[in-house]
């Protein structure tokens, strides 16, 4: 059943959203479509452990993408029990997005969380088993990137490894050098990264093969350095 868009004159102050005939207006988060099914899967890779920054950022864009993302955030509270189609309404999506997640799981991870109330709870245990950046998580990052060459792979292929650790470093990464509290006047926040990208390109340059010598050696000449996309 298709949602019916309802004037907001005829909704209610304390649920902001059209119920009629027990069907949600198809904007609201609490709107499910019929395309919409518990088994289905959310991302194309289940999380094993490892890689959690990839995973979590490709749940919250399918999340996003079905308006569902308060239910993980903690913006879309359990209605009032006084408002009993509303509380159905958010138990459904609730149990919807749930299901979705479970779905994203490992079964030994899916076991662990197989019984949490809300999608929310499930979230939070999962950002504070994965999510926190530890020093034996960017050990092993670091570690993984350094020893990432070309060897018989394509420039192409080569550069997607390292950027995807990159990315992966980047997203575990609390460290910034400007002391600005709104736009940068001070030059660190340029400075930095800057640096930050110089870094980045001799490391992809470390891990050329040596038929690109020539090459690597015109690039390191460059001053200033060119970014990873000119080189």
């Amino acid at each position: 059943m298709t949602g019916v868009q309802i004037p907001l004159s005829q909704t209610t102050e304390s649920s902001e959203v059209a119920v009629v005939n027990n069907t949600v207006d198809a904007s609201h988060a609490f709107y499910i479509h019929p395309s919409d099914i518990p088994g289905m899967n959310l991302v194309s890779t289940v999380f094993d452990g490892r890689s959690y920054g990839g995973w979590r950022r490709a749940v919250i864009i399918a999340l996003s993408a079905k308006n569902k993302l308060g239910f993980i955030d903690g913006s879309l509270e359990v209605p009032a029990d006084t408002d009993l189609k509303m509380k159905r309404a958010w138990s459904r999506c609730n149990d919807m997005v749930l299901s979705w997640l479970l779905n994203s799981l490992s079964k030994e991870i899916a076991e662990s969380v197989l019984y949490s109330h809300s999608a929310k709870v499930l979230w939070s245990d999962l950002e504070d088993r994965f999510g926190q950046a530890n020093g034996a998580k960017l050990f092993q990052l670091q570690k993984e990137l350094n020893a990432v060459v070309q060897g018989n792979s394509s420039i192409s292929a080569y550069f997607t490894k390292m950027k995807s650790l990159w990315d992966e470093l980047d997203s575990l990464s609390t460290f910034s050098a400007c002391s600005c509290t709104c736009t940068c006047t001070c030059g660190a926040k340029k400075k930095g990264f800057k640096a930050h990208q110089d870094e980045r390109l001799l490391q992809f340059l470390m891990g050329l093969n040596d038929t690109f010598l020539g090459v690597r050696s015109n690039i390191l000449l460059s001053a200033p350095l060119p970014t990873i996309g000119q080189a």
